[in-house]
Parts: structure tokens; C-alpha cells; sequence
């Protein structure tokens, strides 16, 4: 038991305390985005199933393989926040509030929804090689997957999970989690399982850059840090960054003193004028 309480604390730890100081400072209001995107997919959720709900939400958030690329691309942000029909929206919120919240505590509200939307976008554009490629492939898919309505935050919180996965080290986790796609693939070779594999695709794509990007910096440029960092003291120090600071006021060694000034009186050397009264 020991042993696996190890483990788990060397996985998660990273990611435990990159969660819990700004959870701890602002509760849920560090995480606005997330919360915003939970309204968002319960309002959508809500409306599609009315009667007079169903066309506008289809025809601003329902994507398809057999769309015009640019429209499919117009929608692709809404469908993030469109539940699938036939799967139960709680499975959907729980997944936003939960993985979106997280990236959101660690990364910040804007990466976590350009990671998001990467992701997404992905799956959506595979959905159209797959296609082209045909069920003969073992990437393809089958002609009548084209017609299948497109939507649901699943290949974001796949991507997220991977990307925090590696930036915070549990990469156990993040391999489990891609393991568990492949075997979703190999059980059930359908178009949402694949799109979460294009999704991980992805993801690694971002996680290489991230990580060239990081390594290209180079050991002697110093990283960007905190206001009053290593950076800051540099600057507010003398030029090139050593020696001790020049007192302010204090005259250049190099630079002789004219005439008028050398006999100038001193503060402690001003006349005294005492007062006629």
C-alpha cells in the first residue's frame, strides 16, 4: 500500500500543486471559463431538445463530414459545446467541469481553449480524410460516416488530459489515457473513437513544439521569471551586471569637475544668515 501511495504521490504531486494555490486563493473563481462553458453546454443541451431549439442549434453547432469545409469550420467552435443527442449530458458536464477546470487552474483559460479547440478541430478534419481514405484503410472510414452529427467536448478532455499529463509529468496517466482510446478503436472502429486518436495526434504535435521550443532557448539565456527575479535585479543593477550599484547622486570617477563647481560650497560648508529679528 506504501508502495502505491509512492507512486500516485510521484504522479500526481506536480499537478496537485500546480491545482491547489490558486483553487485555494480564489475557489471557483479561478476557474470562470470553465463554468462559463458548463452554462454554455447546459443551455445548448436544453435548447435542442425543444421543438423550436433543435434547427438553430444544429445549424450553429452541428458539424459534419459532408459540410463545406469553411462552414464545418464556422461551427466547430459551438460544436464543443453541443452535447451528443445520444449520450447523457451529465457524462458531458462532469467531463468539462472537471478536466476543463483542472487545465484551467494549471494553464490558464486561453491555452486551455486553444488546446481545446485543437483537438477538436482534428477530429473534425480527419473526419474528411477518413473518408476520402475509405473503409479499405485502416484510417479510413466509411462513406455513410459523413452524415453522422459531429459534436460533444470528448476530444477536447481527451487532449487536455494528454497535455497536462505531460507538462506536469504523470505520464502514467497520460499514457492510460491513450491506451484507453486504442482499445475503445480496436473494440468499437467507429468515427468518435478515431477522432479522439486525431485529437492525441495533435496534442503531441503541441507537446514537441513545446518542447523543442523549450530546449532551443538554450542554457545560457536566462527564462523569463517573475517581476523582481533574476531578470529584474540585472536591470536595476549597473551595466553588465556587476559591481556594486552607483549611489544616487554620486559623481562619475572619469569625469573632472569644472571650475565653478570645484569650490562650490557644500551643504555643510553654506553661509549662515541669521535673521534680523
Amino acid at each position: 500500500m506504501n508502495a502505491v501511495a509512492r507512486g500516485a504521490r510521484a504522479e500526481w504531486k506536480p499537478l496537485y500543486e500546480a491545482v491547489r494555490d490558486p483553487w485555494a486563493r480564489r475557489r471557483w473563481r479561478a476557474v470562470p471559463m470553465t463554468l462559463g462553458a458548463v452554462c454554455l453546454t447546459s443551455v445548448t443541451q436544453v435548447v435542442q431538445n425543444r421543438s423550436w431549439g433543435y434547427g438553430p442549434v444544429q445549424a450553429l453547432g452541428a458539424v459534419r463530414a459532408e459540410d463545406p469545409l469553411g462552414l464545418a469550420l464556422l461551427r466547430t467552435p459551438l460544436s464543443l459545446f453541443v452535447p451528443a443527442l445520444d449520450l447523457p449530458v451529465w457524462g458531458a458536464l462532469a467531463q468539462i467541469l472537471l478536466v476543463f477546470g483542472i487545465a484551467e487552474l494549471c494553464l490558464g483559460w486561453w491555452r486551455t481553449l486553444v488546446i481545446a479547440y485543437a483537438a477538436t478541430l482534428a477530429g473534425t478534419l480527419y473526419a474528411r480524410v477518413g473518408i476520402a481514405l475509405g473503409p479499405g484503410s485502416p484510417l479510413g472510414l466509411p462513406a455513410a460516416d459523413a452524415r453522422i452529427v459531429d459534436t460533444g467536448p470528448s476530444a477536447a478532455v481527451v487532449g487536455l488530459a494528454v497535455f497536462l499529463g505531460w507538462r506536469y509529468r504523470a505520464y502514467v496517466t497520460a499514457a492510460a489515457v491513450i491506451v484507453a482510446m486504442v482499445v475503445e478503436v480496436l473494440l468499437k472502429d467507429n468515427l468518435a473513437g478515431k477522432e479522439h486518436l486525431a485529437a492525441i495526434a495533435a496534442v503531441v504535435v503541441l507537446c514537441a513544439v513545446a518542447e523543442i521550443r523549450g530546449r532551443t532557448r538554450g542554457p545560457g539565456r536566462p527564462a523569463r521569471g517573475p517581476r523582481g527575479g533574476t531578470g529584474a535585479r540585472l536591470r536595476r543593477g549597473t551595466r553588465g551586471g556587476t559591481g556594486p550599484r552607483p549611489r544616487r547622486g554620486a559623481r562619475s570617477a572619469t569625469k573632472p569637475r569644472s571650475r565653478r563647481t570645484a569650490h562650490a560650497p557644500g551643504p555643510d560648508r553654506a553661509p549662515q544668515f541669521r535673521s534680523s529679528d
